[in-house]
């Protein structure tokens, strides 16, 4: 399945691009769409965590993406 990512923060800055496109197992898990990022992008890796959310909600590690879902990859953020 095709997907659509949008990225912020440092995410972006790894990337290169503020969304990614990207081909994914069908009902291919949070986890499983972490690990495949992690394999593309080894610096995203060195991130001490980050959120998806999945239609604007944060999505389990166990959730099933669908082709048409609404997909943000969000870093840790820092304030004063």
């Amino acid at each position: 399945m095709k997907l659509k990512i949008a990225l912020f923060g440092i995410a972006k800055e790894i990337v290169g691009s503020s969304q990614l496109d990207l081909t994914a197992p069908d009902q291919q898990s949070v986890t499983g769409l972490m690990d495949q990022l992690r394999g593309q992008y080894p610096a995203l890796g060195e991130l001490t965590s980050f959120a998806v959310a999945v239609n604007s909600e944060y999505a389990a590690a166990d959730y099933r993406l669908q082709e048409n879902d609404e997909i943000a990859l969000i870093p840790p953020v820092s304030g004063g």
